[in-house]
């Protein structure tokens, strides 16, 4: 029924913007907010109708719209054609329509009957989003912790027609410890769309001119996620151009007044609390989510179950994880109420009450990851590769037969994602993960009651023994640290920026397993570090990495980042080679050069999992005999390769990545490498590319993920795909001097995401990548219009065949 409300918006258009020189008729001014309005509405409409997941929720009130539209129609044209007999002909007139605040009116009436949904609180927002007025609108969500306010801001920043309606979007956490130059540097981070983006080390007000001429004429949303008090308000909104285009901010944060004070002017949205309905109906769906069936016996205890939850989403889900992995039987599920029934308080009390219930519910090897969550501040992403090294340092997983530490540690994340616990958030093929506030909040306080794990921010307790220390800042770390004498695991995560500290603090801590001060500078090794010969896990950044490290026997994870005033390749001597317990090596800036010229022994090295990144001159046939169970493995290329490097016999190897020296390398490289047919992740960057290379890569049987990154095609500039890419899910082309490219939906027949970026010589996408029955996003960034464009062609033509699973998705495009 969309084709009346796009006939409708075809008449406004014309009434806002006449098609002719000589226009037949000037439109009222005081009539022109109101046509634009209307407009909007219109395209609001019209939108959801187009967007199949929508249908299904308005299609009672389909018949209505179509009324309402077609009156609108009515109105205007008649008036119009009246107008136009009584003016002279040949003569100009004023337009100015009668009765369209009626219009107006029956459209919002249509919407409100609309909202009256579960889906109520998205619907509303969405129409103050995409239907409301041309200014600047900021729209305050308002609501108690644990209601839903970021899980809604979320729902919607990532909505498909949202994504489409706005040029921009940027999403910014502010909490109550903000910094408002971090929050200006994501928000840039963003709204430059990550790939052209350059970390700007200069002040507030540099930084926000810079977001204001990035925002500037551009239709722009922007999320700000948790906000505590109007002075960080005040402090930002400044950097927000009003363009009278549409643009709108989206800003949660659970004080009234402050909704109150940032929406001076505008309606703020408050959460409102599920229904008791709406409460079990989530709780049977995570539960019976493979479609068992219910007893009536425990439908009846689920209903109180949800009724004590008091309508508040976040303890919905927290129980309904919990049911879901518990057993099915109706006594548990009554002793569940019962437990739930005790905590009856107010709702603050009770929201830690319930979700203490929960940890209290957790198997007993899941509850020290759980509490190890509370290690990182409030809102930080934490990168699940480096969590699970954390746990596998600490100890805190059992062994699972035919498994690795890190595997069960896989499972154990995954145990606590499936009770809601943890939320897991993929980007790409990376992924990260968090903690929503309350729930961190509840590991803070149960983590120190259980000396588990102490977090430093601003007061310090005067008796503090817990095993494990967490810093977000440097100030104070003195007095912290010389207060908790026995740690064995220091952390410091989420200070911003690098800070140098003294090593002295450290070293007196001997018994220290776990050492992770990434984001502490140190421009000489501190040698005081070589005394924790306890060591599991060590990540700093320093400028050099001494052979005594070897000292370090029980060493599992070896994280360095060398600080940029180092210069030259970083020369790692023999010994490391020789530490049994490694797990995991990284070079961060650098890469390791292993000369085994002079060894007398090799050590084999079976619990080594992943090494980047090491030179291609160190790789030799000992070298790989020494690390048979290696799975990531990342190569630099420092030198001409004439010889062949068989990687075949790491036949557990899953993830490589291989980077030259020279962007102009005659491609020997790849061509003196030898894959073997583990690999499902490569990456290849700023390396020569033959044609026989993408071949072989074709091939590889397991390959679910590609990355091309600064290569250089030597063949003609031109791919064309041979070979299939038969498991591939995931590809990314950037900054390729690719001209042509010639594949089609045999060459990637389950490919579901593909990305790319600065490929500014590229002419198209091959047409026929649409035919992909699998593929679900093509991301856009800052490429020629011709490549823009095959991408809407490509888009345009899947919805013509009914595909709507497609989403393309665009940065800035060159021009």
């Amino acid at each position: 029924m969309a084709y009346n409300l796009e006939s409708l918006e075809q008449i406004l258009e014309q009434f806002l913007h006449p098609d002719h020189d000589q226009p037949l008729w000037i439109l009222d001014p005081d009539k022109k907010q109101q046509i634009e309005s209307l407009l909007q509405k219109v395209c609001f409409f019209k939108d959801l109708f187009e967007n199949p997941s929508s249908v299904a929720r308005i299609r009672s009130l389909e018949r209505r719209i179509r009324d309402i539209a077609y009156n609108a129609e009515d109105v205007l044209e008649s008036h119009l054609v009246d107008q136009l007999r009584s003016s002279p002909q040949g003569e100009s007139f004023i337009f100015s329509p009668l009765d369209l605040e009626k219009v107006i009116r029956d459209f919002d009436s249509a919407k409100e009957e609309m909202m009256s949904t579960m889906e109520e609180s998205q619907m509303q927002i969405k129409y103050r989003l995409m239907g409301g007025q041309s200014k600047l609108e900021v729209i305050p969500i308002v609501g108690m912790p644990g209601i839903g306010k970021t899980t809604l801001a979320r729902s919607i920043y990532k909505d498909r027609l949202v994504s489409f309606h706005f040029n921009v979007r940027a999403w910014a956490t502010i909490s109550q410890d903000y910094n408002v130059g971090n929050i200006l540097q994501g928000l840039l981070r963003l709204a430059m769309r990550g790939a052209t983006y350059e970390k700007l080390e200069v002040g507030i007000r540099e930084l926000g001119l810079r977001l204001y001429k990035t925002l500037y004429g551009r239709r722009y949303l922007i999320v700000l996620d948790d906000m505590w008090d109007a002075e960080s308000w005040d402090k930002i909104k400044w950097f927000f151009p009003d363009d009278n285009n549409g643009s709108r901010i989206i800003v949660t944060t659970r004080i009234a007044n402050v909704a109150h004070y940032i929406g001076s002017g505008w309606l703020h949205h408050k959460m409102s609390f599920l229904q008791d309905d709406e409460s079990w109906n989530l709780i049977h769906q995570k539960v019976f989510a493979t479609g068992e069936t219910c007893s009536r016996g425990m439908e009846s205890v689920g209903r109180k179950i949800a009724e004590k939850c008091r309508g508040l989403p976040l303890l919905i889900t927290v129980i309904g994880g919990l049911l879901s992995q518990a057993e099915r039987t109706q006594v548990f599920w009554e002793q569940v109420a019962e437990d739930v029934s005790s905590t009856v308080a107010d709702e603050y009390e009770q929201l830690f009450n319930v979700l203490s219930l929960c940890y209290n519910y957790l198997p007993y090897h899941l509850k020290p990851c759980l509490l190890y969550m509370s290690a990182f501040p409030q809102d930080y992403e934490i990168n699940t590769s480096r969590l699970i090294k954390l746990w596998v340092a600490e100890g805190f997983l059992k062994p699972i037969s035919g498994k690795s530490l890190e595997e069960a540690a896989e499972m154990y994340l995954k145990a606590l994602v499936d009770r809601n616990l943890i939320l897991v958030h993929p980007q790409g093929n990376v992924k990260s993960c968090s903690i929503h506030d309350l729930i961190r909040q509840l590991c803070v306080n149960k983590a120190y009651e259980e000396k588990f794990l102490f977090t430093k921010r601003g007061y310090i307790p005067g008796d503090v023994h817990s095993r494990r220390v967490c810093a977000h800042s440097i100030r104070d770390i003195d007095r912290f640290l010389n207060q908790i004498p026995l740690a064995r695991s220091f952390l410091v995560t989420g200070v911003g920026t690098q800070e140098i500290l003294s090593p002295r603090v450290i070293s007196a801590r001997k018994l220290l397993r776990v050492l992770d001060i990434l984001e502490i500078e140190f421009p000489l090794f501190p040698k005081e570090i070589l005394q924790l010969i306890n060591l599991r896990y060590l990540a700093l950044s320093t400028s050099e990495l001494p052979s005594s490290i070897s000292g370090f026997w029980n060493l599992q994870i070896l994280i360095v980042q060398v600080l940029a005033s180092s210069s030259g390749p970083h020369v790692v001597m023999p010994e490391i080679l020789e530490m049994t317990q490694l797990r995991h090596i990284k070079f961060k800036g650098i890469y390791a050069w292993y000369d085994d010229k002079y060894r007398e022994h090799f050590v084999v090295q079976d619990q080594l999992q992943s090494l980047s990144t090491i030179a291609i001159s160190g790789i030799t046939d000992r070298v790989l005999e020494t690390i048979p169970n290696l799975r990531k493995l990342g190569i630099f290329c420092d030198e001409q390769v004439v010889h062949v490097r068989d990687l075949s016999r790491l036949q557990k190897l899953h993830t490589l990545k291989c980077t030259s020296s020279d962007i102009y390398d005659s491609g020997n490289l790849l061509s003196n490498l030898v894959f073997p047919s583990s690999i499902k992740k490569l990456t290849l960057s700023s390396c020569g590319i033959l044609d026989p290379d993408m071949h072989r890569i074709g091939s590889l049987p397991n390959l679910e993920i590609l990355k091309l990154q600064g290569c250089n095609f030597i063949s003609g500039e031109w791919w064309s795909d041979e070979g299939e890419f038969c498991q591939l899910q995931f590809l990314l082309l950037e900054k390729l001097n690719l001209v042509n490219w010639a594949a089609d939906a045999t060459h990637f027949p389950i490919l579901e995401h593909l990305v790319i970026r600065h490929c500014d010589r590229l002419h198209e996408i091959p047409p026929a990548i649409g035919e992909i029955p699998t593929l679900k996003v093509i991301e856009v960034h800052e490429c020629s219009p011709s490549v823009v464009a095959s991408a809407r062609m490509i888009e345009e033509e899947q919805q013509s065949y009914g595909n709507d699973a497609l989403e393309v998705r665009f940065g800035t495009s060159l021009q």
